[in-house]
């Protein structure tokens, strides 16, 4: 499960002035790459998307993480992409493995976009963290960046949960998801076409993880 959280600054702030999806995923670190990046499901919404981008497309990583395998996989494709992140940790991570490609330690929801910006958009269990409204209103605005006939793949928990507290990785954190049908039927009040939908379950490979069902859904403005 990955988040997007508020942040501001490029600094690392005093640990009680985190948001708590940067506490989270910078205690995580390269944990959680190690746990998630091999995963099936996620590789083949990438190709997906890949097989769909122009020549030398502009991306946007919602929730980059570390870099892997996403930000990774389109720059050796010849991408351009932009990676943000609300982690610092995980923004440092990324620059040093992904040097191709551009990283900022940001909030996704305060991110200026503008309208048509972007070839193609990932989101790859970025809204966990986000409230029903939040997570609907990024999509919007994400959806608004696409140029036309762009494509965004998304991926989720699918769960009928609000404010949730679980223990993820052995990290605390409160989730807030949809389920599947209503997650699907969000994208496209949002403006998006769902184009396809891909239900799967994974384990990370981590002692503190266990089985969770993902949901990917692949999309066009």
């Amino acid at each position: 499960m990955r988040a997007v959280e508020r942040g501001r600054g490029t600094d690392v702030p005093h640990e009680d002035q985190r948001p708590p999806a940067a506490v989270v995923f910078d205690a995580l670190g390269a944990d959680y790459e190690k746990a998630f990046a091999h995963a099936p499901a996620h590789l083949d919404a990438l190709r997906w998307l890949m097989e769909r981008l122009p020549t030398a497309a502009r991306v946007l990583d919602v929730g980059s993480g570390t870099g892997r395998p996403t930000a990774d996989m389109l720059t050796a494709a010849g991408h351009s992409v932009l990676g943000v992140d609300v982690a610092p940790v995980m923004v440092e991570l990324a620059r040093h493995q992904v040097p191709g490609a551009e990283f900022r330690h940001a909030d996704a929801r305060e991110l200026p976009l503008e309208e048509g910006s972007f070839d193609g958009i990932c989101v790859f269990f970025s809204l966990l963290q986000m409230s029903r409204a939040e997570q609907s209103a990024l999509l919007r605005r994400l959806a608004r960046a696409l140029r036309p006939g762009g494509h965004l793949v998304l991926a989720t928990v699918p769960a009928d949960v609000e404010d949730l507290e679980i223990v993820f990785m052995g990290q605390l954190v409160r989730a807030t998801s949809f389920g599947e049908d209503d997650f699907a039927a969000l994208a496209e009040e949002t403006g998006l076409t769902v184009l396809e939908r891909h239900s799967t379950v994974f384990t990370p490979d981590h002692p503190g993880a266990g089985p969770e069902p993902h949901l990917f859904l692949y999309c066009r403005r």
